[in-house]
């Protein structure tokens, strides 16, 4: 796979280490927050590529692997709140990769599914999402990923618990709520 250069962007952090004044009691928060912006960027610029705007690849992702689900119980899984969903899956199903259809059991409910158009697009998403991997921890030994990740799983079930949000529960590997 060949690697593509992607934009710089430059740290918040001045080039003394020095974190601003109001951020020095909550440094790993400020470091979250520009990661975050970091990932979410390149994301973005990776996604793009493929015709999606970001947490659109997390929606399909979803319906490729679980098949055809209710929209609320989609937006659950994604973390979106209702609003958020029914705009992406308007753009999704306009750019032919989902359709809607209403329920036959419950006609308040809203089915979603993955198009066969969309099988094409699967392909392209991993491979982003592989690039962006790469990106994100290329230089980190196998120790030091399994590690990073079990500390960022650590701060998702904190942040969870504190916030009310039964998110961090829907993670990869974690059993459904």
């Amino acid at each position: 796979m060949e690697s593509e250069a992607m934009p710089q962007a430059t740290p918040q952090v001045p080039e003394t280490g020095e974190l601003p004044e109001a951020a020095r009691r909550g440094p790993i928060s400020h470091t979250i927050f520009r990661v975050a912006r970091l990932h979410r960027m390149l994301a973005g610029q990776l996604l793009r590529e493929v015709g999606l705007h970001p947490a659109q690849e997390l929606v399909m992702m979803q319906l490729w692997d679980r098949g055809r689900m209710r929209q609320t119980d989609l937006a659950r899984h994604v973390g979106a709140d209702a609003a958020t969903m029914t705009r992406s899956i308007q753009r999704l199903e306009k750019a032919g990769f989902v359709r809607r259809v209403r329920s036959t059991s419950d006609k308040r409910s809203v089915l979603v599914e993955a198009t066969a158009a969309s099988q094409a697009l699967r392909r392209q998403v991993e491979d982003l999402w592989a690039r962006l991997e790469d990106y994100v921890a290329g230089d980190l030994t196998d120790a030091e990923r399994g590690e990073t990740l079990a500390v960022l799983e650590r701060l998702e079930t904190a942040l969870a618990a504190h916030s009310g949000d039964a998110q961090a529960s829907s993670r990869p590997g974690a059993p459904d709520a």
